[in-house]
């Protein structure tokens, strides 16, 4: 007898729990979800603000978590940045509001890749996790940025001319009702990269809450990664 897919739904998969050093010496704590048969690509996944709540448990990156490696064979890579905490613990050092995080992406983006030798990898950062994305994701062995609900709160115009020449598709969910950077607003800040595209998703607010908001997130991710998937069970 199937299930409608709720809030708590975890389904199948590989789960690791790893620990990464950085060039500066910190220790970030995360954790890697895997599909039990093969892949088809990952996300890694930048969370939102840690001085407003955001971890590696905030609620899309758990739940991308829980169900797309069964749902989408799609492998996804969680972790705590600097001085940041969840369930799984603490991150070493303190929050540098997006400074010393630079260490953090490269180390994360280079265990990523060197270490997991992940494939078809994109870059998925939340709130403050797009300022990380677009600010300090630039190695060029990822396919693309996802940004979900980017505040632009740090980032500066010279971070986004830096992407006018770095072609890779860059994918912005805005919601409608989002609180920091509204759809036509942010229209008008990205339009210096003409490549990127921005998704305005209607009756969404900024922290996607609410199921038909995380399936539309969950449904986007997968449209960029593993298309063949579509559409996304609700029941299972």
């Amino acid at each position: 007898m199937s299930e409608i897919v709720r809030s708590a739904t975890i389904l199948p998969a590989q789960r690791t729990g790893f620990t990464v050093g950085t060039a500066d010496g910190i220790d970030l704590i995360g954790e890697i979800a895997r599909p039990i048969g093969p892949s088809n690509g990952a996300i890694l996944s930048l969370h939102p603000l840690p001085t407003a709540g955001g971890m590696m448990d905030s609620h899309i990156f758990k739940k991308a978590a829980n169900r797309l490696p069964a749902m989408a064979g799609i492998t996804v890579v969680r972790f705590n940045s600097r001085g940041t905490t969840s369930d799984a613990g603490t991150s070493s050092g303190v929050f540098d509001n997006g400074i010393s995080e630079q260490f953090d992406i490269q180390a994360m983006l280079s265990y990523c890749f060197d270490y997991l030798e992940l494939e078809n990898l994109w870059v998925l950062g939340w709130s403050f996790g797009t300022d990380l994305a677009l600010r300090h994701a630039k190695d060029e062995r990822h396919k693309g940025l996802i940004l979900l609900s980017p505040p632009l709160r740090t980032t500066t115009q010279d971070d986004l001319k830096y992407w006018i020449n770095d072609k890779r598709p860059i994918i912005a969910l805005v919601p409608e009702f989002d609180s920091y950077l509204p759809p036509e607003q942010a229209r008008k800040r990205f339009a210096v990269i003409p490549h990127l595209q921005i998704i305005a998703v209607d009756g969404a607010k900024h922290l996607w809450v609410g199921e038909p908001s995380v399936y539309r997130v969950l449904t986007e991710i997968t449209k960029i990664i593993a298309p063949s998937f579509l559409p996304l069970p609700t029941e299972i």
